[in-house]
Formats: structure tokens, C-alpha cells, sequence
């Protein structure tokens, strides 16, 4: 891989993303994007036209984050402000789509993309990193869902687990970087906790209100990521976590445990801690266990990794870590965190620079890359 070609060549792109109408800002982004899509592929397939083909690539991310972000904007107006507690509408036209986008014809997987898609107004790209498979697979599922239903009348409403499904998902993507997209998902469940009395809407709930809490602690003012250990708890909103903890417990007392009420569980046990010293480690162990059994889902198992790195010590966190696809997404940065609490510095640093490379997005990117500069200054000491 030419390094000096690719930032030779940024300048140029940079300039023609803007002549055709990006703004900077944006245009950085998109460049960024393509560097790190040149830095991935190149090595094995290197264009005969290095610039052309950053400066494809680059107007095409730039064209997808800005039609991603176009629909958002299209739902800001159903959000004037910060979700409110107590009751909201029995109905609504949203909520009525993503009913209908999980028609009974498709599988849950297919419903789920579709309605992202179609209603939730994400990517191809932000769906199949959801998902983790590659952009091709997801674009060929979305692909085949609307075939699917192209001939079918939407006269029957599709399942609450479909529904809930991308509900998170929205509020996921939201929550990583589009506050509003995040309110609109808890408008939309707070509304559906209200038709249905099902103690996976309420956990669904509980969930979205426990992580959205500490959405003003989550960045620093120039924008950069804020670990949950290193977070300003004084700045958690206080009133939704009371919300969401009350919300869970009236679940959790239904026994009738979903993964979205263990998930709530691990939530509120982080929110309850005075410190990320008095973190209950061990419960959060226990109710990854549960989640694990729920779903059998990878990264769940990641994280379960990390709670006992936690828990028992870091080394038993490797061991847990060990037995998972280390082609896992933020794998290496939990390896590298790990390495780090052991003591290993050289190899977390190392670690924390591959990860760096491998981030979904420039905040993730930066922090990652901040934190093997940090150990390497610490080594070079």
C-alpha cells in the first residue's frame, strides 16, 4: 500500500467532492471513508486509476450519508424534543408501517432490512454492518423482500418481535450519532408499550431509556468518544433512568425474560453504579449468561468477555475472548483493552492501532487511534 500516493491524492479528491457540490465537511468524511475502503482493498486488487477510483468511491459514500441523512431530517419534525415521560398516542401512521413493512410473507430477517430500508430511512451499508454481513449480501436481501411483497396486499400486520427488532436498530444508529433518530425510536415504542401489554415492548423500553440517559456524556465538546468508565455521570439524565429502571422492574416481576429485558438489566446495573469502580461486574456476568442463552448471538459474547475481564481479571476475559471469531467487529479493540489491563502495553497498543483501522465510523476511528498513541507514549517513557 502507497501511503504517500493516497495522501498525495486526498487534496485533489477532497477539492473535486466539492466542485460537485458536497460540502466540506461532509466531503472529508466521504474522502476519509474511501481512504480506508483504498487502505482495505488496494493490496489486493490496486485500480490502474488510483484517483479515479477514490474519487468514485468517496461521492458515492457521500451520496449515501447524505440520503441517510435527508430521511432523517424528514423525521425531526415528528421530534420537537426530548421524549417525554407518561402516556403518548394509541397510534400512529409510523408505527403503522413498520407493521406492515413486517408482512408474514417475509422471514424476520428480510422484514427487519426491509423496513429499515423502506421506513427507518438507513443504508444498504449502515443495514448490513447491523447485521454483519457484507454490503452485497444485504442489498440482494432487501432486493429479494421487495420482490416478495411487490404482488401481496399489506391487509396483515406483521409480528411485536419483527417490529421491536428494527425499532432497535433505528434507535441504535440513532443513539451512534443522530440524537433525533433515537428519539423517534422511543416515541414510536413508547407508543407501542401503550397499544400492547407485553413485557418485551416494556424492556424494549426500559433499554432505549437507560442507554439514551447518558447520551450528553457519551462525547466530549470536540466531538470525540467518551468510554462509559470515563464518563461525566453527573451529567446522566437522573428522570429517564428512574423511568426505565421503574419500567424494567415491573417487567422483570412478569418473569417472562426476553433478551431486551436482559439487555435492560445490564443497562441499569451500569446506571445504578456511583462509579465504574462500583460496577457490579458479577451480576452483569450472570445477565450476559442469561442474554447468551437467549439469543446465542457473537457479540453478545464479546461483550460478556469484557464483564468478565472485569469481573475476574483480564486474563480470564483473554480466555473468554479466545473461544470467539476473532473476525468479530471490535474484536481487536476488546483485545486490545484486555492486553492493556494485563499489563501487556506493546501488544494493546499494536492492537489498538489494527482496530483503529478496522472502525465503522471517523469517532470510533479517532478514539481507538488516540488510545494506541496514549500507550505508546507510556511505553516510550
Amino acid at each position: 500500500m502507497n501511503e504517500a500516493l493516497l495522501r498525495s491524492l486526498t487534496p485533489s479528491v477532497l477539492g473535486i467532492l466539492v466542485r460537485r457540490g458536497a460540502d466540506f465537511a461532509a466531503a472529508e468524511d466521504a474522502v476519509q471513508d474511501a481512504l480506508v475502503e483504498a487502505v482495505r482493498v488496494w493490496p489486493a486488487d490496486p485500480p490502474r486509476d488510483p484517483k479515479g477510483w477514490l474519487v468514485t468511491v468517496a461521492w458515492r459514500k457521500f451520496l449515501d450519508q447524505t440520503r441517510a441523512d435527508a430521511s432523517r431530517r424528514r423525521r425531526e419534525d415528528l421530534v420537537d424534543e426530548e421524549p417525554a415521560p407518561g402516556a403518548a398516542p394509541a397510534s400512529d401512521d409510523t408505527l403503522q408501517l413498520y407493521f406492515l413493512c413486517a408482512h408474514p410473507s417475509l422471514t424476520p430477517s428480510s422484514a427487519v432490512a426491509l423496513t429499515l430500508r423502506a421506513v427507518g430511512g438507513l443504508t444498504t451499508r449502515q443495514i448490513a454492518q447491523a447485521y454483519l454481513v457484507p454490503e452485497a449480501t444485504m442489498a440482494q436481501r432487501i432486493s429479494r423482500a421487495k420482490r416478495t411483497v411487490s404482488g401481496v396486499r399489506f391487509d396483515r400486520p406483521g409480528d411485536v418481535a419483527t417490529v421491536l427488532r428494527v425499532l432497535y436498530l433505528v434507535f441504535n444508529e440513532g443513539y451512534s450519532g443522530d440524537v433525533d433518530l433515537a428519539a423517534e425510536a422511543i416515541r414510536l415504542t413508547r407508543q407501542l408499550a401503550a397499544a400492547i401489554d407485553h413485557p418485551e415492548v416494556a424492556g424494549l423500553l426500559a433499554l432505549m431509556l437507560l442507554h439514551h440517559a447518558r447520551r450528553a456524556a457519551r462525547t466530549a465538546p470536540d466531538g470525540s468518544l467518551v468510554p462509559l468508565a470515563e464518563q461525566d455521570r453527573g451529567r446522566w439524565d437522573t428522570g429517564a433512568i428512574a423511568e426505565g429502571v421503574g419500567i424494567l422492574q415491573a417487567a422483570l416481576s412478569r418473569d417472562r425474560l426476553g433478551e431486551f429485558q436482559a439487555q435492560a438489566a445490564i443497562a441499569a446495573l451500569h446506571a445504578d453504579a456511583p462509579t465504574a469502580e462500583e460496577t457490579d461486574w458479577v451480576q452483569i456476568v450472570e445477565w450476559y449468561d442469561e442474554l447468551a442463552r437467549l439469543t446465542d448471538n457473537p457479540v453478545v459474547r464479546l461483550n460478556r468477555a469484557v464483564a468478565v475481564g472485569e469481573a475476574d481479571g483480564p486474563r480470564a476475559g483473554l480466555a473468554a475472548l479466545a473461544r470467539l471469531d476473532d473476525s468479530l467487529p471490535r474484536h481487536t479493540a476488546v483485545a486490545a483493552y484486555l492486553h492493556e489491563r494485563d499489563g501487556d502495553l506493546a501488544t494493546a497498543a499494536r492492537l489498538y492501532a489494527e482496530a483503529a483501522h478496522k472502525a465503522p465510523d471517523l469517532a470510533e476511528r479517532g478514539h481507538l487511534t488516540r488510545q494506541a498513541a496514549r500507550l505508546n507514549a507510556r511505553r516510550s517513557h
